[in-house]
């Protein structure tokens, strides 16, 4: 990650219940907000919905969420307390579209083990325009 500052923003457990993902959704955005990350909220937002449902309903126990960031970098942690790793399946509408989504908006992620279970995590770079300073070359 960059030198920038980076604080923990979230860091909760969230109830075993199809409605974390709407509550999960909202403190992400909460963080984003804190943070000031200049990048795409919606994409977030969007990775943020696709771990914590995929925790739930593939997962065991109550999910974890943990976002960390920054004005140009955000990190989402997602851990639950099963073993079984999350599987790339063929994104269609049968299967889900999950970890396709998070591998095309996230610049990396993967599992790591955690306390109990694992932890699927991604992060996502704010992709910012370069500022010009002279006038415009043709």
């Amino acid at each position: 990650m960059s030198e920038e500052a980076e604080t923990y923003q979230v860091d909760i457990r969230l109830p075993e219940e199809m409605a974390s993902i709407t509550e999960a959704r909202r403190l992400a955005r909460e963080a984003l907000r804190a943070c000031g990350f200049q990048g795409r909220h919606d994409d977030v937002l969007l990775v943020v919905s696709e771990l914590v449902t995929n925790a739930l309903v593939h997962g065991d126990g109550p999910p974890t969420l943990r976002v960390r960031g920054s004005a140009s970098h955000v990190r989402v942690e997602v851990g639950d307390a099963g073993d079984r790793l999350p599987e790339a399946r063929e994104p269609g509408p049968a299967s889900g579209w999950g970890l396709h989504v998070v591998g095309l908006l996230c610049t990396g992620w993967g599992i790591s083990p955690g306390d109990g279970g694992k932890v699927v995590w991604c992060e996502l770079a704010a992709r910012l325009a370069p500022v010009r300073t002279g006038p415009a070359q043709t």
